[in-house]
């Protein structure tokens, strides 16, 4: 890859910006200084450096966030605050996206990407990837409903979801359940509350696929993917193909 495209693409400015860097004979390749910006790098086996400071190459990024409520799952929007909205500069220079949508007033588990793969085969419904929430319902969740969710039920335009696992926490006239679905239907986990006659209060993505939410997230918090978190992301999806 060029020199000029690399130290772009990482974030240190235009090609116009990364051309002053090198007159300023800040960039150096394995300890020698470099003022060609058409210079090809090989990143596997070649250091570069700015200012001393050694640049990881990366392609992709992946990010987990605890998405918060008030802030939805877009890349951009007039009106409202975005995920990406969220991120600083350096990762939203990735031009990273959502993988996927949670409501506006939903809060958990957001993946957030530049690797257009891996979200596709997340979100392609041939892959059947499992999405656990937890909900505070309005209204006394019964086994009756456990195996209506079982079964599948029929939404208000008619559509019958797939078998979903509804784990009852606490039954009352507030209830707490966990729901995992492999689906993402519109609002489909309260639409499903919907039918079977019962409101969704509160919702949280506890987890999609093999990832889990880091409870240690506070709200509006991310940080990048383990090895081995993305390691299982992936060998999961290869196993599904």
């Amino acid at each position: 890859m060029r020199l000029d495209k690399l130290l772009a693409n990482m974030g240190f400015g235009s090609r116009k910006e990364v051309k002053q860097l090198l007159k300023q004979k800040a960039v150096t390749i394995d300890g020698e200084i470099v003022k060609d910006a058409s210079i090809h790098v090989n990143t596997e086996v070649q250091q570069v450096s700015v200012f001393g400071e050694i640049v990881q190459y990366t392609e992709f990024i992946y990010l987990m966030m605890n998405k918060p409520p008030g802030v939805i799952s877009a890349t951009e929007d007039s009106y409202d605050q975005t995920v990406i909205d969220l991120l600083d500069p350096l990762a939203q220079h990735f031009k990273p996206f959502p993988v996927g949508r949670l409501d506006k007033d939903t809060e958990g588990l957001l993946l957030i990407t530049n690797d257009g793969q891996l979200a596709h085969n997340l979100l392609s419904p041939k892959k059947h990837v499992p999405k656990t929430y937890y909900a505070l319902i309005d209204g006394e969740v019964t086994e009756e409903d456990v195996e209506a969710f079982k079964i599948g039920v029929e939404l208000d335009d008619g559509y019958v979801t797939k078998p979903g696992k509804l784990v009852i926490l606490k039954s009352d006239k507030e209830s707490e359940i966990e729901l995992t679905i492999q689906e993402g239907k519109f609002h489909q986990v309260k639409r499903m509350f919907e039918s079977v006659g019962k409101k969704v209060t509160y919702l949280k993505r506890l987890s999609m696929g093999s990832l889990k939410l880091d409870e240690r997230l506070a709200l509006g918090e991310y940080r990048e993917l383990t090895e081995e978190e993305l390691d299982l992301l992936q060998e999961n999806n290869k196993k599904k193909e």
